[in-house]
C-alpha cells in the first residue's frame, strides 16, 4: 500500500513478510551505510526466502508495507468497501452494550433522564436558574440529551485505537473504520433517548406541540453527527499518541457542559460581550440552541446559523480525517 518499497524496509519491521527474519539484529542496523546493515541486506537478497518471495510475488522491490497508508482516494474507497464490516461491528456492540446490567439497554434512556432530573432539580428549583424560561423542563431535556451525544464522542474516542489494538493487528482494513463505527454506534444507542425526549416535551406541561419544523430534527442530528465524527477522528489520532489525553478530555467535557447553555440560559449568566461572543461561537451551543428553536419556539433557525453549523461540521470532519489518515501506518505498531 502506498509507494513501492525496497527491501530496505525489511529491516525496519514494516513489511509483514520480512518481520522476524533476523531477530534482534535489524534494530541495530537501520542506518544505510552501516556495514552490518549491508551484510544483513545482502544475506536477505541471497536467501531462499528471497527466492520464494520473488517466485510467488515477483521482484522484491514491488513489495509494499503491510498496514501502510493508502493514498487518500483509494483509502476512502477502501473505507466504503468496509461499510458492511462497520455495520456488523456497530450492531454487535449495540446489542451487547449494558448487557451485564439488569436493566440492560434501558440505561441508554435512564442515564440522560436521571442527569436531566438532577440538573433540573439543582438549577431549576434550588438555584432558580430557569426563571423566565417558559418551559424549563423542555429546555433542560433538549440540552442534556443533545449535549451528551457530542460529549460521548469527546470522552470515548481518545482511547478507541488503543482499545482496538488486537483487531488492528489481526486484520488489514482502513483504521478510520474504528472511529466511524464508534460514532454510528453512539448515534444508534442515543436514538431511543431522542424518541423519549420528544414524547416528554410534548407530554409534560407546558406542552410543546409538534409542528412541521420538528421534521428538521433529523437534519440537525445528521449535521451534528458529522461534527462528532470529525472530533472522534482527531481525538482518536492524538489519544493514540498521548494516552493521558483521556484524562484531559473528561475535564473539557465538564467545561463544555457549562459553556454550551445546556442547563441554564447563557444570556442570564454571561454578561460580558467578549465572553458572550466566545460562547456563541461554540458549535455545541449553536446546535442546542437550534434544537430549542425548532422544538420549543417553533421557529426556523436563520440561514446564517445553518451555514455556520455546516462549516463547523464539515471543517472539523475534514481536519479530523486528514489528521487521522496521515498517521495511518502508526496505529497498532507500538
Amino acid at each position: 500500500m502506498g509507494r513501492p518499497d525496497t527491501p530496505d524496509r525489511f529491516f525496519r519491521g514494516d513489511v509483514e513478510l520480512g518481520e522476524g527474519l533476523f531477530p534482534g539484529q535489524a534494530m541495530h542496523a537501520r542506518k544505510k551505510g552501516d556495514r552490518r546493515y549491508e551484510r544483513l541486506r545482502a544475506r536477505l537478497m541471497e536467501s531462499e526466502f528471497a527466492l520464494e518471495v520473488e517466485t510467488q510475488f515477483g521482484a522484491l522491490d514491488r513489495l509494499k508495507p503491510a498496514g501502510g497508508r493508502l493514498p487518500l482516494g483509494p483509502y476512502l474507497e477502501a473505507l466504503w468497501h468496509r461499510r458492511h464490516f462497520i455495520w456488523r461491528d456497530v450492531k454487535s456492540r449495540v446489542r451487547t452494550s449494558n448487557a451485564n446490567e439488569r436493566l440492560g439497554s434501558l440505561w441508554l434512556v435512564l442515564k440522560p433522564l436521571l442527569d436531566a432530573a438532577f440538573y433540573g432539580l439543582i438549577f431549576g428549583l434550588v438555584l432558580n436558574a430557569g426563571r423566565g424560561t417558559e418551559n424549563f423542563v423542555a429546555f433542560i431535556l433538549i440540552g442534556i440529551f443533545m449535549f451528551q451525544l457530542t460529549n460521548a464522542a469527546i470522552s470515548q474516542s481518545s482511547g478507541v485505537i488503543r482499545h482496538q489494538r488486537a483487531l488492528i493487528r489481526a486484520f488489514s482494513f482502513p483504521r478510520a473504520a474504528i472511529p466511524v463505527s464508534l460514532v454510528i454506534r453512539q448515534l444508534l444507542e442515543a436514538a431511543p433517548g431522542f424518541a423519549v425526549m420528544l414524547v416528554l416535551i410534548w407530554a409534560i406541561p407546558p406542552h410543546e406541540q409538534p409542528t412541521l419544523l420538528w421534521l428538521l430534527f433529523p437534519v440537525l442530528l445528521a449535521i451534528q453527527s458529522l461534527l462528532n465524527l470529525g472530533i472522534a477522528l482527531g481525538l482518536a489520532r492524538f489519544g493514540h499518541a498521548v494516552p493521558d489525553l483521556g484524562q484531559f478530555v473528561s475535564f473539557v467535557g465538564r467545561i463544555l457542559l457549562y459553556a454550551s447553555g445546556v442547563i441554564f440560559p447563557i444570556d442570564r449568566f454571561v454578561n460580558h460581550p467578549m465572553a458572550h461572543f466566545i460562547v456563541e461561537l461554540n458549535p455545541i451551543y449553536q446546535f442546542i440552541d437550534s434544537y430549542r428553536m425548532i422544538l420549543m419556539q417553533g421557529t426556523f433557525p436563520p440561514p446564517e446559523r445553518w451555514m455556520t453549523l455546516l462549516a463547523w461540521s464539515l471543517g472539523t470532519l475534514l481536519v479530523g480525517f486528514l489528521v487521522f489518515w496521515l498517521k495511518e501506518e502508526s496505529y497498532g505498531r507500538e
